[in-house]
């Protein structure tokens, strides 16, 4: 048996008893199957909102990390390594698979940052799961799972209240682009910005990707960016709008 490198006395270690703090047998497997344990939760939690990476995904990624860093605190304890080289591999290789499951849609939308950086953060998870740092590891899940699934409604709600917001336009033709512009300045809103989407050339729609600030106090007090957004979409030249999130 090996002690563990780094000898910070972790709280629930201390609870659960000494072979929880040090490298055998029973702390390897508590400490692998804890990592499977979080990231299987968090990786439902995305699953369950059809995200791009699911429970396998997570689990995967954590437990890789975690056997990292197992194995790097056993190297170290033989000697074989001076420094963790394997958990910052394993870390590396995180960023970049996170890095590779966003996608980019021709709405000017990225999709699936917060799974990606979810993603990575669960190799942080069953890094620490692997050190033996149980208290930082239940902390840091509690916190990923608060902000994966409390936080959302309150970001909808602060965006809601903002004067500021950006949406994806379909037009039947180039043409109602003018008409669109004045019926936003009559109901009391500003055109910031207005891009054409390249995506849709060929496709006999004109579309936009069009900044506006709310400027008439009565849509500021009573109508939120989804009731702008449905009664826009009722306009007889709108194909399709919506907000960009």
């Amino acid at each position: 048996m090996f002690e563990s490198i780094f000898n910070a006395k972790d709280p629930l270690a201390a609870l659960l008893g000494e072979w929880a703090a040090t490298l055998n047998e029973w702390s390897v497997i508590f400490r692998l199957a804890l990592a499977f344990l979080f990231a299987a939760l968090i990786g439902c939690e995305r699953a369950r909102k059809r995200h791009s990476a699911g429970v396998r995904t997570f689990i995967l990624v954590s437990v890789g990390a975690s056997s990292a860093m197992l194995l790097d605190m056993f190297c170290i304890g033989s000697g074989t390594l001076t420094f963790p080289l394997l958990s910052a591999a394993a870390l590396i290789g995180a960023a970049i698979l996170a890095s590779n499951s966003l996608l980019f849609s021709s709405k000017n939308q990225i999709k699936g940052l917060t799974t990606s950086v979810a993603l990575w953060a669960s190799a942080f998870l069953g890094l620490m799961c692997g050190a033996g740092f149980y208290t930082a590891a239940l902390t840091l899940f509690v916190l990923l799972i608060l902000c994966l699934s409390v936080l959302p409604g309150a970001e909808k709600f602060l965006k809601d209240k903002s004067n500021h917001f950006e949406i994806h336009l379909e037009l039947k033709s180039r043409s109602d682009l003018y008409d669109f512009i004045t019926t936003l300045r009559k109901i009391g809103m500003k055109i910031d910005d207005i891009e054409a989407n390249p995506a849709y050339l060929n496709s006999g729609l004109a579309v936009y990707t069009i900044s506006i600030t709310i400027t008439k106090e009565t849509l500021k007090k009573y109508k939120s960016h989804d009731a702008l957004i449905e009664a826009l979409s009722t306009l007889d030249y709108v194909s399709f709008i919506g907000e960009i999130i």
